[in-house]
């Protein structure tokens, strides 16, 4: 892939909206029902793929592989963009605790020049359902980047000066726009330089999520799967600026299945009222109608029940997550791939929610 084409799919890697413990023995047929979308996800190119279920209080995890061992529950993968929703329960903690509200102005240390609407200024509740008017990347962001690895070199030096060249392209809380920039700014909003930490103290500890971090630890290596793109091994996501858009964060599937159990029964939860103010309508676009809580998407499946997904990519892996709270079923999907023809993966998410569900 060519350099300049590569860059320009960077702001689509992390993330993009558009909707159609080890695992419990399978039950209620679980695994023969799982198998054919694993199938279909090796079949649409990727070297391997894991899929995690909930359905009816059991948990199952299953992987295939094109060549070499399949992954399981503990493989691990970059997550991609759904770490913005680990960002926006830690802003739910904080809203909580007092800390700071929803309707908070964007704030950051002195140097930095926080874009500000005609209208009003951005609101932490505007990064947190892509409304703030921000572009989907600061506007020196690719400027010397590796085409492979492009936020690796980027600083909070860098940061400021982007930030002081990015106008808004719509006015907050006026419109839906997908935005990396907006989600890296409501991390250091809430622990400036301290992004990584605060996920895990915040979020990923709490809930039993001991993979779910940017730091890859020398047991995790080894558990690694190899990330791919367009059949050839590439370089892992490094972040240090802009990680609260979930950009180089690591799980398995067995921390996510944990992450989805929270979601579905947050009562059991000790971020119970944080996980609860996420999945709340908090927002809805006035031209389509897309629906937002915190981080979390709002959609609908086929019989009209509600789905609860956020979606992720770097350009060695793709990832979805749903769930819905009604028929208390959630599925992940973590593949070591990345494709830039419409997300191919996730439409296996969906089917195979609304099938389980139904």
């Amino acid at each position: 892939m060519k350099r300049r084409r590569l860059l320009g799919t960077a702001a689509a890697a992390a993330g993009v909206a558009l909707l159609p413990g080890s695992a419990m023995a399978a039950g209620d047929g679980l695994a023969a029902r799982v198998r054919p979308y694993l199938d279909r996800a090796l079949a649409t190119g990727a070297p391997s793929a894991v899929f995690g279920v909930i359905r009816g209080g059991r948990r199952y995890v299953a992987g295939a592989g094109q060549d070499g061992p399949a992954p399981d529950g503990r493989t691990v993968f970059q997550l991609g963009s759904i770490g913005k929703t680990l960002t926006a329960t830690a802003l739910a903690r904080a809203v909580d605790a007092g800390t700071v509200r929803l309707d908070t102005p964007l704030s950051l240390p002195s140097g930095f020049t926080v874009p500000r609407g005609e209208t009003r200024p951005i609101t932490l509740r505007d990064l947190a359902t892509h409304s703030s008017g921000l572009p989907r990347l600061p506007a020196n962001l690719l400027t010397g980047a590796d085409p492979y690895n492009p936020y690796a070199h980027y600083t909070l030096e860098d940061l400021a000066a982007g930030l002081a060249q990015t106008p808004l392209d719509n006015e907050p809380g006026n419109a839906y726009a997908y935005s990396n920039l907006g989600f890296g700014l409501l991390g250091q909003a809430l622990a400036f330089d301290r992004v990584d930490a605060m996920l895990w103290r915040r979020v990923a500890a709490p809930l039993g999520m001991p993979d779910t971090t940017t730091t890859l630890r020398p047991d995790m290596a080894s558990r690694k799967a190899v990330g791919h793109m367009a059949g050839e091994a590439v370089p892992d996501w490094r972040d240090r600026v802009l990680s609260g858009a979930g950009t180089s964060m690591y799980s398995t599937a067995d921390d996510v299945l944990r992450y989805l159990g929270a979601q579905l029964r947050p009562e059991r939860s000790p971020l119970r009222d944080a996980i609860e103010l996420t999945q709340r309508h908090h927002f809805t676009d006035p031209a389509t109608g897309l629906r937002m809580g915190l981080g979390w998407h709002l959609g609908t499946l086929s019989d009209g029940r509600t789905v609860t997904w956020h979606n992720g990519g770097t350009y060695g892996f793709s990832a979805c997550a749903a769930f819905d709270r009604e028929s208390a079923t959630a599925v992940v999907m973590m593949v070591n791939t990345y494709s830039d023809e419409a997300r191919p993966f996730d439409g296996l998410v969906f089917a195979l929610l609304d099938e389980l569900g139904s």
